[in-house]
């Protein structure tokens, strides 16, 4: 009987070793799956689109919003012959854009008036010399020699060394009412002589 009952024994141990060596196996493929499923997850998780919605850029003063089409109103005071001529010369050269400012229409004279932009920045051709005394400040940009008049809301510049004046008025919206000066300083040279005298203070 002992001899009948060691070979089943044998057989009982036999069976044991590879169920042991089964759930090792197992628990260690449970212990690898378990944390590579789950930076899986994570990664998808972390790649869903959002339901928020994206915040709307902000602007800046430098940064225009949306143009308006409405004319800007302009007076348009009637001119003598050989102004009529220079300002039409300096309207038909201006620049579509001034700077990042598209032009607008003008509710007067568009042969001498021009706008950009929304506030809007004005050229106004043919006005008057203003009068400056002897050590007034002048700025000579682009070799136009302008004189400035800060107001509430916008500085005024006016030529003082051209045949015909040119008023450009930039809202304090801008920045520098100088750097706009810049462009239509350049079509002023191009487009209006100089006059027959330069204000002291005003040389290039």
């Amino acid at each position: 009987m002992d001899e009948t009952t060691k070979p089943a024994d044998d057989r009982t141990e036999g069976a044991k070793a590879p169920d042991r060596t089964n759930r090792s196996a197992a628990l260690i493929a449970t212990a690898v799956a378990l944390p590579v499923a789950l930076l899986v997850g994570a990664v998808a998780w972390a790649n869903l689109p959002s339901s928020e919605p994206a915040a709307a850029p902000t602007a800046s003063p430098s940064t225009p919003g949306p143009q308006s089409t409405t004319p800007v109103e302009m007076a348009a005071p009637e001119l003598a012959e050989r102004p009529t001529v220079v300002c039409r010369a300096l309207l038909s050269q201006l620049p579509a854009t001034v700077r990042d400012l598209p032009q607008r229409p003008v509710s007067a004279g568009p042969e001498q008036n021009a706008a950009y932009g929304d506030p809007a920045l004005t050229v106004a051709c043919g006005g008057d010399r203003p009068e400056l005394a002897r050590d007034e400040h002048l700025y000579l940009v682009n070799s136009v020699c302008w004189y400035a008049v800060e107001g509430p809301d916008v500085t005024e510049l006016t030529t003082v060394d051209r045949e015909t004046e040119v008023t450009l008025r930039v809202p304090h919206f801008y920045g520098e009412a100088l750097q706009w000066a810049a462009p239509i300083s350049a079509t002023i040279v191009e487009s209006i002589p100089s006059g027959d005298t330069k204000p002291t203070g005003c040389t290039s």
